[in-house]
């Protein structure tokens, strides 16, 4: 069976993770997860960039990597993966998941309890058998019993960011397989609609050649499992553990198919009230009179025009007030992803990112920005590289010569400068004031309570040269909880103090959420989406962040970085 990229990238982050476990040496563990990240941001089909020789030369994948994915393209196993599965219980790794458990704690747990999976720990906690143990006690104890429940919810959802990609691949390979059956073919679901963790994945898809179709599906190389397979619906799972589910339904109801099985559950409900109301019914074969005459269907704008509404983008559907505006035709003009013309979170070699400044500039201008900020980490931030205050301003002064030599094309200085737990920043003003963007972020600390988290960030935001706060809740989903703050004390200072609030387009943080992105609007606060990249292929994230602002209602003129460069100047001045 081919093999695809991520299955290569998903066998190396095992390696490193046994090696993890097993107290190896870092770098080379570091190795292994370095080229599983390259994997994944590569685009295109594994087997064919190695045969044209594309992956030579792709940071992250050097030789010795190179001929490890050589075999498992020839082989499709590796002798040194399948010697690593053998030394451990199948269901130890799943643990190194679980956020507060690292290589040395499972190693323990493994060595001193006989904890061999997820559902061993649960039940070794629950007994209190770890608290006893070398370096752990109650609070860790405690701190493993969240982390489990986090784990449980990230297992019946996956990440947007990972979801997307994934299921992007899944069609591209379908085309390439089944293009002559294929007529029209589009995701659905919570997917469609850009919610931030997806569940199963509906596709959804006209063919003239059903069961080929089915077939060509089925023996994709994403599949690990078949769990169903019929005439107009086959189910898979993926390495990941991910279902996907294909449909095949009738071209004159493709519309009303798209419509029903994006959802959600709510906006539908609202719709066939309405529907009722005005003596039709509504399904996913089409919109219908009483005496069962189908008046639409084969078109998704149809079904809303049928209910006097305007047509309601899918991130709006979430029964939000959307069918109210749609029926007085006051829905939002939606952001999109073309209005934005620059990037003010990206981070470089200075610090903890993978590329060059100049390296961000290329990208940014391939994908038609107009400018871009440096924004390095601080010097407390040991675990990112953060620079020293003369490091930051040397940074400063080379952007300055780079900018020279540049035409149409603006690059801020800047900082991610670290809010320390007293709200100080860790830069003095005397530094902060020579950079054209200053954004301030909480990286430590996380468990202080509400009222001190919400004083601590609102200090920062008081500091005259701040100009950004960057990914306010600070969670991680799946494996940190957003921080205790009140964002509506937070709201109100950013307001008065001109502090722009960001979308991060980060997967995991997606922070502002759609929720409070949408009350920022309501409340006239600009917002800026970034992508936090620290890598050159990281800046294409930016569509997540665009597809959270929308699900927020944000339009072009709530969002900062849809300037173009000689507004934001005058902006900035």
């Amino acid at each position: 069976m081919k093999i695809s990229k991520n299955k290569v990238a998903q066998i190396f982050r095992e390696i490193a993770d046994f090696l993890s476990i097993k107290g190896e040496n870092p770098f080379r563990i570091r190795a292994y997860e370095k080229a599983a990240d390259a994997l994944e941001h590569l685009s295109g089909d594994l087997e064919e960039l190695y045969r044209r020789g594309k992956l030579k030369g792709v940071p992250g994948i050097g030789k010795g990597m190179l001929e490890k994915i050589e075999v498992l393209l020839s082989t499709g196993t590796l002798p040194a993966y399948e010697q690593l599965r053998a030394e451990f219980p199948p269901g130890l790794v799943e643990i190194l998941s679980i956020p507060e458990v690292g290589p040395k704690t499972v190693k323990l747990l493994y060595e001193k309890v006989g904890v061999k999976s997820v559902d061993d720990l649960e039940m070794a906690v629950q007994s209190h058998k770890l608290r006893n143990l070398p370096g752990m006690g109650a609070k860790t104890e405690e701190n493993i019993v969240k982390g489990l429940k986090l784990y449980r919810m990230r297992r019946s959802r996956i990440l947007l960011g990972t979801a997307l990609p994934l299921v992007g691949e899944v069609i591209l390979e379908l085309r390439e397989r089944a293009s002559s059956w294929i007529e029209k073919i589009s995701p659905a679901g919570s997917l469609r609609r850009g919610k931030e963790t997806i569940g199963d994945i509906d596709i959804l898809v006209t063919s003239s050649n059903p069961s080929s179709l089915m077939d060509a599906f089925t023996s994709l190389s994403f599949v690990n499992d078949i769990l169903a397979k019929g005439e107009t619906k086959s189910s898979i799972l993926t390495p990941q553990g991910l279902q996907i589910d294909l449909r095949v339904v009738a071209p004159e109801s493709f519309g009303a198919a798209i419509q029903y099985f994006t959802g959600s559950k709510s906006h539908n409900i609202n719709l066939r009230e309405r529907a009722i109301k005005r003596g039709l019914k509504i399904n996913e074969y089409g919109v219908f009179t009483q005496e069962g005459k189908k008046i639409a269907g084969e078109r998704e704008e149809e079904v809303y025009h049928c209910l006097d509404l305007s047509f309601i983008p899918p991130e709006l559907r979430e029964d939000r007030g959307e069918i109210e505006a749609a029926e007085e035709d006051k829905l939002p003009h939606l952001l999109t992803e073309e209005d934005i013309k620059g990037d003010f979170h990206i981070h470089t070699t200075g610090s903890d990112g993978r590329d060059s400044i100049e390296d961000m500039i290329q990208r940014a201008r391939e994908k038609g920005y107009q400018y871009i900020a440096i924004t390095d980490h601080s010097s407390s931030l040991k675990v990112a590289r953060g620079l020293s205050e003369q490091d930051v301003l040397s940074q400063a002064e080379r952007i300055k010569k780079i900018n020279s030599s540049l035409n149409n094309f603006r690059v801020f200085s800047g900082t991610e400068v670290d809010i320390r737990a007293d709200g100080t920043l860790d830069f003095s003003d005397e530094v902060l004031k020579k950079l054209d963007i200053v954004i301030a972020a909480v990286h430590t600390g996380f468990k202080q309570d509400e009222r001190k988290m919400t004083s601590r960030v609102i200090k920062a935001l008081q500091n005259p040269y701040v100009k950004i706060l960057a990914h306010p809740t600070g969670r991680l989903l799946g494996e940190r909880e957003a921080c205790a703050i009140d964002l509506n004390k937070v709201m109100q200072v950013a307001k008065d103090r001109g502090v722009w609030l960001e979308v991060n387009s980060q997967p995991q943080r997606l922070d502002l959420n759609d929720v409070w992105a949408r009350e920022a609007k309501r409340r006239k606060i600009p917002i800026v989406i970034n992508t936090d990249a620290h890598n050159k292929q990281s800046l294409d994230l930016i569509k997540l962040g665009v597809v959270t602002a929308r699900r927020g209602w944000l339009e072009k003129e709530d969002v900062i970085n849809t300037l173009p460069l000689d507004k934001l100047l005058t902006l900035l001045k």
